[in-house]
């Protein structure tokens, strides 16, 4: 059915406190699809090493075919990828094979890559039949597993399919990359459900590695995935009650920050003249919280490669101080590696009591050491919610993230302009955000050719305004003549392909600017989405030119509950 609305919202028990867990009564589904079973490949196509032809055991080949499906991307040309790739390869060979596979750049998986290629060509050339038969399966299989039971109502599932094996990728220069995604198994899979419900069966012949009632929690089914030990889950679909509930109350504990963000500030500020070294390590982190919307940064798991840090675990060696620099004072450089392995750098000036804060933390520490040696995330979080019940550092990233989707909306939007134009003032303000997030992406591989492409076009239509251009003008000369309606349908023309090319070089400067920034994360998950439909709803522009049906799905409870004055 439909969100509730507000009203009936806030008058569910618990909706006002956002630390209540929400809990449901009865749970029933019929748990994951797994990946199809590896099927070997034909005869024809082979494998060399050091030249020569060489058959592959079945699990050595499965793990040779993930290698051979990504030749052309630039992973595998990574010292990395591959020293990663060949380890974990080595171990799912046999003996014999070990002892004569000892190098990769001996092996030639060329064979293996055209018959993938030929495979990929094949399915696009499909019949319309062929791919009716296929949509026809994955709904089919969709109304199976895609849906639960929770609580009387059918909830759809986000993700019921279990991930393929595969070499992992990771995000910026991940130390991990290439490494093996395990095929994951039933005897992997923790189910939940009730106890009054029909528990998913798993595929004949195996067990389960647990079946449990825990009605505290919303996912449905989870496991552990080998390369970072992290747990993994098959949640509700986002257009979900649940979701939507958990969404909105998340939005709405950064609206209560925003009622106590000028007290919060005062206070940090104070601290920073604090006669405990504790408190003025906190105070300065938590201004980088709210200035740069760092992550707080989690403790690391043991045996995890990747030197990652957030704010409480940054080092002597990732910031530099500057007096001066740029005919700017008291200006800090942050180099580090974030979340995922995405490097940030940042030079930003700042107030000079941190400034001198900082000089502090650093004198007689190595680059190794801890800046904040008398902090770490949990005493951060402990003294925000102190500040505010329910506060967490990520509190003050979508508050700052929201807050700041808002100002950039109102100083950008130009009410003269055409809807593509505020469109593009829209994706600015978005970038804005990103950026403050630090939400980068590679530029798409297919950027270059894409932009010749519109550039081509933006060509095109220029010639055709050319064109009616003086088309018009001889209708003109011809009107002064005989008055007729050449001289109107000219001048209509002419607006609009002047319309069709301005929308065209709007799309271009969009796609240039928003190469290497990343919209989507920010959108997804900092962004009260009421602040985006309300601004559709005051220009009169339609929000799937925003939110695609997916996000629409997700932010349905925003688009009946917003109207055009919303405040953040």
């Amino acid at each position: 059915g439909s969100f509730p609305s507000l009203t009936t919202l806030m008058a569910l028990p618990g909706m006002r406190d956002t630390q209540t867990v929400v809990k449901w009564k009865f749970l029933e589904h019929k748990g994951p699809v797994f990946a199809p079973p590896y099927e070997p490949l034909p005869s024809n196509v082979k494998f060399y090493y050091d030249g020569k032809v060489m058959r592959l055991s079945p699990e050595a080949e499965e793990v040779a075919t993930f290698f051979a499906k990504m030749l052309d991307h630039e992973y595998t040309t990574k010292d990395i990828f591959r020293k990663n790739f060949f380890k974990d390869w080595r171990k799912e060979m046999t003996a014999e094979e070990k002892a004569k596979i000892t190098d990769l750049k001996k092996c030639n998986f060329s064979e293996m890559n055209e018959f993938f290629k030929a495979q990929s060509e094949a399915r696009k050339a499909m019949t319309k039949e062929e791919k009716q038969k296929i949509k026809e399966d994955n709904e089919r299989i969709l109304q199976e597993y895609g849906f639960c039971i929770m609580d009387n109502h059918r909830e759809r599932i986000a993700n019921f399919r279990i991930e393929p094996p595969g070499l992992f990728r990771g995000r910026g220069d991940h130390p991990k990359m290439g490494m093996l995604k395990r095929r994951i198994r039933p005897e992997d899979i923790i189910i939940n459900c009730s106890k009054d419900s029909k528990h998913p069966e798993p595929p004949p012949g195996t067990r389960w590695k647990e079946v449990r009632h825990d009605n505290k929690v919303t996912w449905l089914v989870s496991w552990t995935e080998n390369i970072q030990g992290s747990i993994k889950y098959i949640m509700l679909n986002p257009s979900s009650r649940i979701k939507g509930e958990k969404d909105w109350q998340k939005y709405e504990t950064a609206r209560r920050l925003k009622k106590c963000v000028d007290r919060i500030r005062n206070q940090y500020r104070e601290d920073w003249k604090s006669k405990e070294m504790r408190i003025r390590q906190r105070a300065v982190a938590l201004y980088f919280i709210d200035k740069l919307a760092l992550r707080a940064g989690n403790e690391k798991e043991e045996g995890e490669t990747a030197d990652t840090v957030g704010c409480c675990s940054l080092r002597v060696e990732h910031i530099k101080l500057y007096p001066e620099n740029d005919g700017q004072e008291y200006v800090v450089e942050f180099d580090f590696l974030g979340k995922d392995s995405i490097r940030y750098y940042n030079k930003v000036p700042v107030e000079k009591r941190v400034f001198k804060n900082l000089q502090l933390f650093m004198e007689n520490k190595e680059p190794d050491d801890d800046l904040f040696d008398r902090l770490n995330t949990s005493i951060l979080n402990k003294h925000l919610q102190e500040l505010m019940d329910g506060l967490t550092a990520k509190v003050f990233r979508t508050y700052n993230a929201s807050i700041t989707l808002q100002q950039q909306l109102k100083e950008l939007t130009n009410a003269e302009e055409n809807i593509p134009a505020k469109i593009l003032s829209y994706n600015r303000a978005n970038r804005a955000v990103a950026i403050l997030c630090n939400h980068q992406r590679a530029p798409p591989k297919t950027f270059e050719k894409s932009m010749q492409n519109l550039q081509t076009k933006i060509d095109a239509k220029r010639e055709q305004l050319s064109d009616a251009k003086r088309e018009l003008k001889s209708a003109k000369a011809d009107a002064k003549v005989r008055k007729d309606e050449k001289s109107k349908k000219s001048k209509k023309a002419v607006q609009r392909i002047e319309e069709q090319l301005m929308k065209l070089e709007v799309q271009a400067t969009d796609r240039e600017e928003n190469k290497q920034i990343a919209l989507g994360t920010s959108k997804l998950n900092y962004l009260d989405p009421r602040i985006s439909v309300a601004w559709c709803k005051k220009w009169g522009i339609p929000v799937e030119k925003i939110y695609n049906k997916t996000q629409r799905e997700k932010f349905a409870w925003a688009i009946d509950m917003a109207d055009e004055d919303f405040e953040f």
